[in-house]
């Protein structure tokens, strides 16, 4: 199995440094949603594809803008939500990493399917400061449902420190925020 790991398009809480991280949920700026449109000529989508979301607003709309007119399964998921990376036991999560409510994704991204299943604790807090024991059966709860699916290639929009905690755990390599991807940047993993 395949998994795409994709970073977001450019967050409106990107530009105007530290104020603007304290700003809920940010979208997309007008560049970040030019980015999402070049995913669709770098990742061709199919129908058959499974894509999983973030559950924050500038993770939703470079799905959105990138799957447009394809028929995929879209999934929004907390597993793939922000994570502070490398992880620090005292912080707290910044406003602009606050996950959507469940209700605002039912109302603002109708055709995304939510897992409901997962404890509501997960959908409340994510993954941003649990601890890193933590972090890895999560992680294993994640990677093996992914598996479940029999699908060739999973495509995952998420943030840069998700990425790297992800990337750190499946191949053992020692990462630093060094090893973060530019917006829509991008890793492949095989799991």
């Amino acid at each position: 199995m395949e998994l795409l790991f994709i970073r977001h398009g450019q967050g409106e809480h990107t530009l105007q440094l530290p104020t603007s991280l304290h700003t809920f949920n940010p979208g997309l700026t007008p560049e970040g949603m030019k980015q999402a449109k070049l995913l669709r000529k770098q990742f061709l989508l199919v129908d058959d594809d499974l894509l999983l979301v973030s559950p924050l607003k500038r993770t939703l709309q470079t799905a959105k803008i990138w799957s447009e007119g394809i028929h995929c399964t879209k999934m929004v998921t907390p597993f793939v939500s922000p994570r502070i990376f490398p992880p620090k036991p005292t912080s707290k999560t910044l406003p602009c990493d606050e996950i959507m409510s469940l209700e605002d994704i039912k109302r603002e991204y109708p055709s995304y399917i939510l897992d409901e299943e997962l404890p509501l604790s997960l959908w409340t807090n994510g993954l941003n400061t649990v601890s890193e024991n933590e972090f890895y059966h999560l992680a294993d709860s994640f990677l093996n449902w992914c598996a479940e699916q029999n699908k060739k290639r999973i495509y995952i929009v998420s943030h840069d420190g998700t990425m790297a905690s992800y990337r750190q755990y499946i191949t053992g390599e020692l990462l630093s925020r060094d090893d973060f991807p530019k917006e829509t940047g991008w890793f492949k993993l095989s799991y």
